[in-house]
């Protein structure tokens, strides 16, 4: 009788499926990314259950061995795959204020919808105009993680437009906190103040505060 030998199932680049291994510095993982990596459904399914894997929704997964630098933003992408960081959150990361938000600041485009809102971390959603939502975007990568977050200058026009929402306050030590930044830059902080059609506002706080 001739003796029949079982193979591990072998993907393009030559690596067993047993050799995929999860990269401890990544947080968060798309089934798309995992699937690359050479998991099949069946061995992320196999991580859920032995505790390597956390599924957060249909499409995204947290790596429950991660070891590195913490941020509830590398959440965001999961929940809101438009998102981006703003208004306090965004502030907060750019050191221009002491007060610590109990939810993270999410923009959405204004038609857009997120299925399901995690009770941790807490998300504040807003819903910005496609405009609004597209002006000032930047992606910081850190390692490999990472998020979409407004640039410095258009987190204070939102955070001027929005004052009211803001506080008082809060909008005038973000604004302070701003101006004695070295590496401010206010021609793109106006100009920005303009196409978000609060130009007027905005240079009547910088004549009180410069």
């Amino acid at each position: 009788m001739t003796s029949v030998q079982f193979c591990p199932e072998r993907k393009g680049d030559g690596k067993t499926m047993d050799a995929a291994v999860l990269p401890e510095d990544q947080k968060i993982f798309s089934m798309q990314e995992l699937k690359k990596k050479g998991f099949s459904q069946y061995k992320v399914s196999k991580l859920v259950s032995d505790g390597k894997l956390i599924k957060l929704n249909k499409r995204y997964y947290e790596n429950a061995e991660y070891h590195g630098e913490e941020s509830d933003f590398y959440y965001m992408g999961a929940y809101a795959p438009d998102g981006v960081i703003c208004l306090l959150s965004a502030a907060v990361y750019y050191n221009l204020t002491s007060f610590i938000p109990d939810s993270v600041d999410v923009a959405i485009p204004r038609k857009a919808r997120i299925s399901t809102i995690p009770d941790w971390p807490q998300m504040n959603v807003h819903h910005y105009t496609d405009e609004r939502h597209k002006l000032g975007v930047t992606k910081v990568e850190e390692g490999k993680n990472g998020f979409m977050i407004y640039d410095m200058e258009k987190t204070v026009v939102d955070i001027v437009f929005y004052r009211e929402k803001i506080g008082a306050e809060e909008t005038k030590e973000i604004l302070v906190t701003y101006l004695r930044r070295k590496d401010r830059n206010l021609n793109r902080l106006l100009r920005y103040a303009e196409l978000m059609k609060c130009e007027k506002t905005m240079r009547q706080y910088l004549e009180v505060l410069v």
